[in-house]
């Protein structure tokens, strides 16, 4: 081979080797994309090291909601979420809410519990304001009418972001679950649709409601996902939202958890969110589950997750009899998985050790920063249970109020 050929093949093999590398470095970066973490932040297994009950934050809330000063304020409610407004100021989100009054002990029963009337209101939704660690006023409920008779709105995950995409003006976004009426086993309500409400910023006027996936469509219940339980912010482009299907209404050990993301300032531009569908953010029919077996891996109805350095934890109850009282833990390096667990398991404080009384829905609430070095603050919602969907429920709520509002712990993670 001339000598001139044999320089224009080296060249040419050059060539073609650095523009493999260039592939291979380009599908690596692409396949890292923004949930790639390295340095300090490298991911590492997490799990909950210790926990310990936050009194003076159940407290405030008890203190709040036995006030008997004003008639129209929160008393009582469950789906706790919460956000910082950019004041400083912090917004909670409930759904089901009592109103009303609150008496002081002894109970019409004689027990020594604050109690409420059996025909105090109760609306669907509520918000309530703190100021500098007190709560201060509840806004006019229901914050978030229903949409129409037979459906109610729950409100979930709220962000802070600007009305539009580089825009300096912010506005409140609050994912909503919107569910109609059902029988056995929808005695909670059968999923139909994930919404976003816009609240203006700094009057928290409701502005409007956009439907960003109807689930009505998907005939079987138990496979309608409705997104919301929790929602976070990796960096400045995006906003994970999570989501999950109602498998344990239809009697299932555990429900599925899915993803989608949302470029900042657009929560409520439904073309905007894209579903993980185990490969990449696509369209909704496609999405499939980042956690769930179909046996004892897997979500309650609502669930929870936080940012750790590089790690990405999520936080449900626990599978089974546990379910009830007990918490635990997955953790990944991408909010997208593989999760791994679940790790071991807490059963955090109850008023009333009894049967019936149950825990649920955990929360991050990073809108109250850390308690003590590397805490999470993370609250649960109580309940009296009532399989039949009657009255006990009701009756059981009143005599003790504390049933029904949330209680806070701290956790701290460590290794697994």
């Amino acid at each position: 081979m001339p000598a001139d050929a044999r320089a224009r093949q080296r060249t040419g093999t050059g060539l073609g080797l650095f523009l493999a590398l260039a592939l291979v470095l380009g599908a690596v970066l692409l396949t890292a994309g923004p949930e790639g973490d390295g340095g300090q932040d490298a991911c590492r297994a997490r799990t909950v090291a210790s926990w310990a009950a936050e009194p003076d934050l159940t407290g405030e809330f008890a203190r709040y909601g036995d006030d008997a000063s004003r008639a129209d304020d929160w008393t009582g409610g469950d789906g706790t979420h919460s956000v910082r407004l950019p004041d400083g100021r912090v917004l909670w989100l409930f759904s089901d809410t009592y109103l009303g009054q609150v008496h002081r002990p002894p109970n019409p029963a004689g027990e020594s519990y604050a109690w409420r009337d059996t025909t105090a209101p109760l609306v669907r939704n509520s918000a309530v304001v703190m100021k500098d660690g007190r709560l201060d006023s509840t806004l006019p409920a229901p914050l978030f009418a229903d949409p129409a008779p037979g459906q109610w709105r729950w409100p979930v995950a709220a962000r802070v972001e600007p009305r539009s995409p580089g825009s300096s003006e912010q506005v409140v976004r609050v994912v909503l679950w919107t569910r109609t009426t059902g029988a056995y086993p929808w005695i909670y309500g059968v999923p139909a649709a994930t919404e976003v409400a816009t609240l203006s910023l700094p009057g928290l006027r409701l502005e409007g409601v956009t439907s960003v996936l109807d689930q009505q469509g998907v005939q079987d219940p138990a496979r309608r996902v409705l997104f919301g339980t929790t929602a976070l912010t990796h960096d400045e482009d995006w906003t994970y939202v999570f989501g999950g299907d109602d498998a344990r209404a239809a009697a299932q050990p555990v429900s599925k958890a899915y993803v989608a993301r949302v470029p900042r300032g657009r929560l409520a531009d439904p073309a905007a969110w894209r579903y993980w569908d185990g490969e990449r953010w696509t369209i909704p029919s496609l999405m499939k589950p980042v956690l769930g077996d179909g046996g004892h891996k897997g979500v309650g109805s609502a669930f929870t997750v936080a940012r750790d350095a590089g790690t990405y934890v999520l936080f449900t109850m626990a599978a089974g009899a546990e379910g009830l009282t007990a918490v635990t833990s997955y953790w990944a390096c991408s909010p997208t998985g593989p999760w791994h667990g679940p790790g071991k398991t807490f059963s955090p404080p109850l008023p009333e050790r009894r049967a019936g009384v149950a825990a649920y829905n955990p929360q991050v609430h990073p809108a109250l920063g850390a308690v003590g070095r590397g805490g999470l603050v993370l609250s649960y919602d109580v309940n009296w249970l009532d399989a039949g969907g009657g009255t006990a429920a009701q009756a059981n709520l009143s005599r003790n109020v504390s049933l029904y509002r949330p209680r806070f712990v701290t956790l701290r993670l460590g290794p697994e």
